[in-house]
């Protein structure tokens, strides 16, 4: 039997990692990773949806405290409206460096 490959999941170039209610968007090489947290969910036929996300522009470096890492907080209505405002900040942080 042939060993199975995992291909990442990405979106836009950057890696999307999820646990549990927590989606981190972006490289924990680069400055910055974008953290997705679904704090209200929907059902919709047969599917849950997202329905209030909250996102987050993180610093990585290890040596700043948890609470000091956020740069950028918002509170978006569903997951392709956070995900849209993810792409955006976390383009335009990694840009700066």
């Amino acid at each position: 039997m042939a060993e199975e490959t995992k291909i990442p999941l990405e979106y836009k170039g950057h890696p999307l990692r999820r646990k549990d209610n927590l989606i981190y968007y972006g490289s924990m090489q680069d400055k910055y990773i974008i953290m997705l947290q679904i704090v209200s969910k929907d059902d919709y036929e047969d599917i849950t949806l997202a329905k209030k996300v909250i996102v987050q522009l993180q610093l990585t470096d290890p040596e700043v405290k948890t609470r000091d890492r956020v740069v950028k907080k918002s509170e978006k209505e569903g997951l392709w409206e956070a995900m849209d405002i993810a792409s955006i900040w976390l383009e335009r942080a990694l840009a700066q460096q």
